[in-house]
């Protein structure tokens, strides 16, 4: 017996659901038995989500998909992404003083549309086997009767408070009695379940027309937000094409502009070459020119990446393995390349749920949903018990910038999943949290797993870095990288020049990853799920 990892790998040979929360996961689970699709499975653990962990997810942000069908053998994407006003301009935030978007309140609230409830609606039209209100049906009694508060939750709120507070219909949710709630209290959302039961009824009327339309309008004209009920109807999911590339013997499918995945696949091809599998697994090398693949990826990110029906976005460029070798003469296995020879300028603070889904037929669903920040906006809109989120914060107020806000637009999402193949087999289900953390985290799983033979559960439960700053005042390069690394490859880390901040093990801050990976042979289910979290994988 040889178990590395707090708990071992799940397995089930029919269907499984990993997520950040395991009464979440078991929603799914119970779709699946119930005869549900892995979409399915997928809209019952991302509904539970919503209401389960408020603080990351909900049915007032956006979502993408990849949805892989076994019959055809095809990858489909889905965006979910929601679109700016019509009333969006750059110029009204320039003219009322605002360098940047606003991160917090009613502004970047109401700037752009929620996207996620859209693509749960045409992904079910596509794909769902069971009634919409069957797969809600988990989320509305947990909003309806009262759901747990977990330990981390409770620190979530604890941390927001001052700015939940400001928010009578906020406050009056997550802060009842004045206060944060302590750990294993529970809270309840009468008014979502309101909500999400004229969605399970009335499907993409229900939410984006309708009363709980007219609410959300409302209070957005109401408060000087932007989005009203014409943009709210137009909103809409659309499918398109996932990129494709390959790391070895696996071929990786990520999410296209305006998502960052491309950056996962732009390092693994700027990693290859180097043959991390011939190097010690968790040494400084191994590090080290992971970091280095990050800069120069998120250095073309920022770039080059906006809104495709806006902009041009040359993927077919950043996602080759030419453009990979012309970039590489950049990294330099010796020394830290400072942050001023290949800037970039997001942020690692962010929050956010992944699901992977895998049913009895072998199709499979890479679900990722945000609110971008903690508590989104920390906006609950009226009545209707949604947290609206704060991803128009990512727009640019630069007219010159590609990801520039415009009326229409869907802003750079942070936003990935992934799905991998072997021997044109579905493999593995990937995704994960953590902000300008994703595709990081993506490489790190996939790295562990492809060059090193490590399972799904000890690649997400493995020591983690992140590259980038938090917070104002941090340096723009700090490595932030955990206690349960070698101590000699954090010393050796330092060495090479890399400022770094060090963590203690299992920091929540490096992020929620969870998966799913098939056994060649057996046809297994194996899922991993990030001890970071309140996650689990069930299967059956």
């Amino acid at each position: 017996m040889n178990i590395t990892t707090g708990r071992p790998v799940t397995m089930a040979p029919s269907g499984m659901v990993a997520c950040p929360h395991a009464l979440a996961s078991q929603a799914g689970v119970d779709a699946l038995r119930a005869g549900g699709s892995a979409v399915d499975a997928a809209i019952a653990a991302s509904a539970a989500l919503a209401v389960l962990y408020p603080h990351m997810t909900g049915v007032g942000g956006d979502a993408f998909w990849l949805i892989y069908d076994a019959k055809d053998h095809a990858v489909r994407y889905l965006d979910g992404g929601g679109r700016a006003a019509a009333s969006a301009s750059a110029q009204w935030f320039r003219e009322q003083g605002h360098k940047e978007i606003p991160f917090r309140g009613i502004l970047p609230a109401t700037l752009t549309t929620p996207g996620a409830v859209s693509s749960w609606v045409e992904a079910h039209r596509q794909y769902g086997r069971l009634p919409l209100r069957r797969d809600l049906e988990a989320a509305i009694g947990y909003a309806r009767d009262g759901f747990p508060v977990t330990e981390r939750l409770a620190g979530w709120i604890e941390a927001t408070v001052a700015e939940l507070t400001p928010h009578p219909e906020t406050a009056a949710i997550f802060l009842p009695q004045g206060r944060a709630p302590r750990a294993g209290s529970k809270l309840s959302n009468p008014n979502l379940a309101r909500t999400l039961g004229a969605l399970a009824d009335g499907g993409h009327a229900g939410f984006y027309e309708g009363d709980v339309a007219r609410e959300l309008a409302t209070f957005s004209q109401e408060r000087g937000g932007f989005f009203d009920a014409a943009d709210l109807k137009a909103q809409g999911a659309r499918w398109g094409e996932p990129l494709k590339g390959t790391y070895r013997d696996v071929t990786i499918y990520e999410t296209p502009a305006p998502t960052q995945g491309f950056t996962v696949l732009e390092m693994l091809n700027l990693l290859e070459p180097f043959e991390l599998h011939k190097k010690p697994y968790l040494g400084a090398d191994h590090a080290h020119l992971m970091v280095q693949a990050k800069q120069i990826a998120y250095h073309d990110r920022d770039h080059h990446l906006a809104d495709p029906a806006f902009a041009k976005v040359p993927m077919d460029m950043l996602i080759s393995k030419d453009y990979a070798n012309a970039r590489r003469s950049l990294m330099d296995p010796a020394r830290a390349v400072p942050w001023d020879k290949i800037p970039s300028y997001g942020s690692l603070k962010g929050d956010t749920v992944f699901i992977a889904a895998v049913d009895k037929d072998g199709n499979a669903a890479a679900l990722i949903n945000s609110l971008y920040g903690v508590f989104g906006s920390c906006v609950v809109a009226g009545n209707t018990g949604i947290v609206l989120q704060n991803r128009s914060a990512y727009f640019s107020l630069d007219p010159a910038h590609p990801n520039c806000v415009a009326p229409g637009k869907t802003p750079l999402h942070t936003l990935i999943a992934s799905l991998a193949f072997r021997n044109q087999k579905l493999w593995g289900v990937v995704g994960c949290m953590g902000a300008d953390g994703q595709p990081q985290i993506h490489a790190q799983t996939y790295v562990s797993m492809i060059d090193y033979g490590r399972n799904i559960q000890e690649a997400v439960e493995a020591p983690r870095w992140l590259s980038g700053r938090f917070a104002l005042g941090e340096n723009r390069d700090t490595l932030h990288i955990e206690s349960r690394f070698p101590s000699e490859t954090i010393d050796e880390l330092a060495r090479r020049g890399h400022p770094l901040d060090r963590w203690g093990p299992f920091n929540e801050l490096a992020g929620h990853a969870h998966g799913i990976t098939i056994d060649p042979d057996s046809g297994l289910r194996m899922g991993g799920s990030d001890p970071r979290s309140d996650g689990a994988a069930i299967g059956y």
